[in-house]
């Protein structure tokens, strides 16, 4: 079955998880901030209304009934507020436009006594309509409502928006610096698993994990390098030691062997010992490819020139002969000469049992990918992926079979000593095994 979770790198966690706190943080301050806004804006217009009505109170109590007209007239011509007799047929209506309305009529309630109406409509005029008393006299204070309206913009808006840009930023510059290291440590991993084991890293870094991580990494390098130096000796001294009494084993046989077809075959095991050795001291070889322009069509054609052989095998080339890639001819030559013998010993039509196989190219960007094609029976499914582990072999019946189990396991490192890749999949409809070589196209 499928796996259906979504798959993140380490970046993208790491900057989701902090996008998500510090966001949920600016949030949170903002929403502090405009609850602390509105309760100072709510004292402030409370404050204001209250200090009106208290000074209106003093002042009509201490004028005399002449002057009240003239001080009604000031307060409306300075302070826009008029002033009324309150009359028991008034119909009064609450202050309740709003959460910051009820917070300011509750205030000045709070403060000038529970007696106090505020309303926000007397008899059908909308306004901040106060009641109060004066000497058991009741009255009417009406003021604009904008003197109790919350600000209306988006100033709050823009910074809200400011400080969620500013986190993002910061998110990113921190998720990648704490990422660094492990970017480093996937990179040099990765150059570890393609054969250089020269990678190393950052040992004096100030972060205690990361530092001994790669310490550790580094000492795991080492050792990967000398155990990989030791293996390389090891196989080219046993293939030079064993290369020896072959040959003397031969001459011996030709000179006291008088049976020709003893002689013979006696001649094609020792050749096929020969060519095993060989096999462990291509797979053997170290270091890097130098990649210079390589006529792909000649160089297919030498390679496959050993093998066409009408009764064992045919190879039919499509490359146009200017077609170039960037490669070592070398270890080039040596990746088709194993893809040619492995066809040879695998892919036999079952018809005909001869190997028929077709060298075909396509362009993809800055890359050329040939296709090496046979038409024999294939490869399990569950077994392509182990095509080029070393002395592995796709079919258990081919156990006797006359190769070392080295040749895609070659093919797979000369590939990636040249920076290449290289694919192994069934034809469609079963028809053969398909490889698809990618190589930097040449100029």
């Amino acid at each position: 079955m499928a796996n259906s979770k979504v798959e993140l790198s380490l970046f993208w966690r790491t900057f989701f998880m902090l996008a998500l706190l510090l966001v949920a943080g600016v949030f949170a301050w903002v929403q502090a901030l405009r609850s602390l806004d509105a309760e100072s804006r709510v004292l402030l217009a409370s404050r204001q209304m209250t200090t009106l009505v208290a000074v209106t109170r003093e002042a009509l109590r201490h004028a005399d009934r002449q002057n009240h007209a003239a001080l009604v007239q000031a307060l409306n011509t300075r302070e826009s507020v008029t002033l009324a007799l309150r009359r028991p047929g008034d119909v009064a209506l609450p202050l309740d436009q709003d959460r910051f309305s009820r917070n300011v009529a509750d205030e000045i309630r709070l403060t000038l006594g529970p007696s106090t109406v505020v309303s926000g409509s007397v008899n059908g005029v909308p306004g901040l309509w106060i009641g109060f008393t004066i000497d058991a006299e009741p009255w009417w204070l009406k003021a604009d409502l904008q003197r109790i309206s919350p600000p209306r913009g988006s100033t709050w808006i823009i910074w809200a928006v400011l400080a969620g840009a500013i986190t993002l930023i910061g998110v990113v510059v921190i998720a990648r610096r704490i990422n660094a290291p492990l970017r480093d440590l996937v990179f040099a991993a990765s150059r570890i698993r393609e054969g250089e084991f020269d990678s190393r890293l950052d040992e004096t870094t100030l972060t205690s994990e990361i530092r001994e991580v790669n310490k550790g990494f580094n000492r795991m390098a080492r050792q990967l390098a000398k155990v990989d130096e030791a293996r390389a000796v090891m196989l080219a001294g046993i293939s030079h030691d064993l290369r020896t009494p072959l040959a003397r084993l031969r001459l011996e046989a030709e000179m006291s062997v008088n049976d020709p077809e003893a002689l013979k075959n006696m001649a094609a095991d020792i050749e096929q010992l020969d060519a095993i050795i060989g096999k462990f001291m291509d797979y053997a070889r170290p270091g890097d490819s130098v990649l210079v322009p390589v006529r792909l069509a000649d160089l297919v054609n030498k390679e496959a020139a050993a093998f066409r052989d009408p009764q064992e095998m045919r190879i039919s080339s499509k490359l146009p002969a200017e077609l170039q890639v960037m490669a070592d001819p070398v270890e080039l030559g040596r990746v088709f000469g194993n893809l040619f013998e492995n066809a040879r010993r695998y892919g036999r039509g079952n018809d005909t049992g001869i190997a028929m196989v077709n060298v075909s190219h396509t362009r993809a960007g800055p890359w050329l990918i040939c296709t090496v094609r046979d038409h024999g029976p294939g490869v399990g499914e569950e077994k392509l992926s182990r095509l080029t582990t070393p002395f592995f072999r796709g079919d258990a019946a081919r156990t006797a079979a006359s190769g070392a189990g080295l040749g895609l396991a070659i093919v797979e490192k000369a590939m990636h000593r040249m920076g290449g890749e290289v694919e192994i999949l069934n034809a469609p409809g079963g028809g053969g095994l398909l490889v698809h070589l990618r190589l930097k196209a040449g100029r």
